[in-house]
């Protein structure tokens, strides 16, 4: 059974907490984004989409989501 742990992250240059242990999978699913349209950075560093369920977050992280806009 996983212990619940209060994480610290800054999302997009906000501090922001929540419920972990939390992934990048799990975050985008907390948000409510569809993982197929950002990409996201962890510490300054691309998080590959396939990695995105095994990639755990830590409090001191920080994340940045970018979105895909679509447009011509």
């Amino acid at each position: 059974m996983d212990t619940v742990t209060r994480l610290a992250i800054g999302l997009n240059g906000e501090a922001r907490a929540f419920d972990g242990p939390l992934s990048v999978a799990d975050l985008l699913e907390r948000l409510g984004l569809d993982a197929r349209k950002v990409a996201v950075e962890r510490n300054k560093a691309i998080v590959r989409r396939a990695h995105y369920a095994g990639t755990r977050l830590e409090s001191g992280d920080a994340v940045e989501i970018v979105h895909f806009i679509g447009g011509g």
